[in-house]
């Protein structure tokens, strides 16, 4: 998705707007390295969810599946600044069955490797669910901390912000993990 060539230009740019010299032997690689990370970091647009979360045969037992804590790193979309966490992701299988608990690692992965806000990253995974799993409760918790608020403006370090979506029969009363 991402233009490498494209993107290493602009850097070269965008080191010489801070006064620096892109040829110098310290940075003449940098543009190139900084262009591969953000088509890294970036790799989320090509992942195919509905693939993700394709059921595994078989019938398995309608019991909670909940995965606690898998850590993300995303990229917020104002400042182009990291916000880090963790997911706290859950179902109960409903028609749309049980999917492989790697799967739900990849879903936030991919919502993750995204330009994002919190508030969408969460709503994403969450309506990912509902739509393709079509379980019987459904819900995700992101607990994450930005540093676009804690290394400008504010300037406020380690101060988590929660966001919690709660679905079907979890509406009325989640588990305690998504309290």
């Amino acid at each position: 998705m991402i233009d490498e060539g494209r993107a290493a230009q602009a850097i070269g740019e965008l080191l010489a707007s801070f006064g620096a010299d892109p040829r110098s032997p310290e940075l003449r690689d940098t543009p190139a390295r900084v262009a591969a990370f953000w088509s890294e970091r970036l790799d989320g647009y090509g992942v195919d969810i509905a693939a993700e979360l394709k059921a595994l045969p078989g019938e398995l037992a309608p019991c909670p599946v909940i995965l606690e804590k898998v850590p993300f790193v995303s990229t917020c979309e104002h400042h182009l600044a990291p916000f880090f966490g963790h997911a706290t992701v859950g179902y109960v299988p409903g028609e749309g069955g049980t999917v492989g608990l790697s799967k739900l690692v990849r879903v936030v992965q991919a919502y993750a490797n995204r330009l994002q806000v919190q508030e969408r990253m969460a709503r994403q995974i969450f309506e990912a669910l509902e739509t393709h799993l079509k379980p019987q409760a459904w819900a995700v918790k992101l607990v994450a901390e930005h540093t676009c608020m804690a290394h400008r403006g504010v300037k406020t370090p380690g101060v988590p912000v929660t966001t919690t979506l709660l679905g079907g029969l979890w509406s009325a009363d989640a588990p305690l993990c998504f309290r």
